[in-house]
């Protein structure tokens, strides 16, 4: 069967789908994927997998992929972050049975993206600029489509905007996108709810519109605090809660993802019930998540049945916080207005808990402290590291030429040197293997016997016969 391309692709393989859950690291799970199919999305991608990491790891291949495979969770994309070709194409060979396309990662701004090399930091391979221009952004998506492209999506800003100064997502850079290349494309960036899905597909012409927003550079988090956003509904946050973890006792993954998406589901509830936000942050099983899950649905019934006729909700937010909507982050200036009401963040409320006292440790380190009561976080008790003479990582305390270990390795490598300090012996080891082969007797060459001879093969004649 020929292979199918472009617009053929999207509406025969991919069902011509529009609502889109986007790859999120450790959140886009097979239990996580399952529920949001469930309600209203038709196409969803995996978590980003390392293409390296893919090829040269069965463990990882098994985990990540193929213990997952489900009927119900097709179509499937599957995102790798690589940064090069021939890796690429391998890990896409041995995921190319468990899913119906390949994703190659080009839009991660984080740090990690630049440490590795991948995601919007292979932008630079091209030459872009600090801050792409429409111009440039068109004539960077016509490049990728000659190199094979099938399908794009666009996030609308730039690596530069994360943090606390995301902003919103240019749709007019992706409609220009869509009007320049004549493959489908999927739009992301200002999605949170069905009507700005309608108005997005209105407005940029696009194929597809994406949402997940686990990290920034969005401002908004929409499939992660209202998974029926594809449907048009706010549902109760524990009502998509209960079904999630049921979906997770089918479909086990590992409980920092079930306790990171329940942040997310019930991020509203949380910032007025604290002490269930420490209870959920304790719970060490799936049951005790279960239990945590029954004490916040009766907390916010009781909070419905104390709820008064013309009731308006606190915070600004659009709903009470039991109802699922979705999460705007505040932006720098705005954050520091946010210590009142039940939109205060999370560490100013835990400030007021605490009496103000800045000595006082965070949860974060208390639970450190538990694991470890000789833990010490007093920054004048840290010890002091000289740096590496190269790059000013802490450098070895016995290495010899002053180094931290990878620079050190890379000039004992270099110069055939030894570094006991770091236990590299490149020196001793070329030593051993030129003694080794001095050792070793020199074979007698025989004389190259005739045709036919004692010894040797018989000249062939003829052709065989098929």
């Amino acid at each position: 069967m020929p292979k199918l391309q472009g617009f053929e692709f999207w509406s025969r393989t991919l069902g011509g789908a529009r609502h889109v859950v986007a790859p999120m690291v450790d959140q886009s799970e097979l239990a996580w994927r399952l529920l949001s199919r469930r309600h209203g999305a038709q196409l969803c991608y995996t978590p980003m997998l390392h293409a390296q990491v893919f090829v040269r790891d069965a463990n990882y291949r098994k985990e990540n992929l193929y213990c997952e495979v489900c009927p119900e969770d097709r179509p499937l994309i599957v995102q790798f972050c690589a940064n090069d070709p021939e890796v690429f194409v391998q890990a896409a060979l041995l995921a190319q049975d468990y899913c119906d396309a390949i994703d190659l990662n080009l839009g991660c701004p984080q740090m990690i993206a630049k440490r590795g090399h991948y995601g919007a930091f292979l932008q630079e391979e091209w030459g872009l600029l600090q801050r792409m221009k429409i111009e440039k952004t068109v004539r960077y998506a016509q490049m990728l489509e000659k190199a094979g492209c099938q399908l794009l999506t666009v996030h609308g800003r730039t690596k530069e905007q994360k943090g606390p100064l995301p902003g919103p997502a240019s749709w007019e850079h992706i409609r220009a996108v869509r009007k320049a290349v004549s493959i489908p494309v999927f739009a992301n960036g200002n999605i949170q709810s069905l009507r700005d899905v309608e108005r997005c597909l209105q407005d940029t012409g696009v194929q597809g519109v994406m949402s997940a927003a686990l990290k920034p550079p969005s401002p908004t988090e929409g499939n992660l605090h209202n998974p029926a956003l594809f449907e048009g509904r706010s549902p109760a946050v524990w009502e998509l809660a209960e079904e999630y973890l049921e979906l997770v006792r089918q479909h086990p993954c590992p409980l920092s993802y079930v306790r990171a998406h329940l942040f997310k589901l019930w991020h509203h509830t949380l910032q007025v019930h604290q002490q269930l936000r420490e209870e959920l942050a304790k719970a060490k099983t799936l049951e005790e998540v279960g239990e945590v899950s029954r004490a916040l649905r009766l907390q916010c019934q009781e909070d419905m049945s104390r709820q008064k006729e013309g009731e308006k909700p606190s915070g600004g937010l659009p709903f009470f916080h039991w109802v699922c909507q979705p999460y705007v982050r505040p932006g720098p200036r705005e954050g520091s207005k946010e210590n009142s009401g039940a939109a205060r963040s999370k560490r100013a409320l835990e400030e007021e808990e605490e009496g103000g006292r800045p000595e006082v440790l965070s949860k974060n380190k208390q639970k450190k402290q538990l694991r470890n009561p000789h833990k010490t976080f007093d920054p004048s008790l840290k010890p002091k590291y000289a740096r590496c003479d190269q790059c000013g990582n802490p450098k070895g305390n016995r290495c010899v030429f002053n180094l931290c270990r990878g620079c050190c390795k890379k000039r004992a490598f270099k110069e055939s040197a030894d570094c006991p300090g770091h236990r590299l012996l490149f020196k001793t080891k070329l030593e051993k293997s030129l003694a080794w082969k001095g050792d070793q007797p020199r074979l007698q060459e025989p004389p190259p016997p005739g045709p036919g001879g004692p010894g040797g093969f018989p000249e062939i004649v003829g052709s065989a016969v098929a």
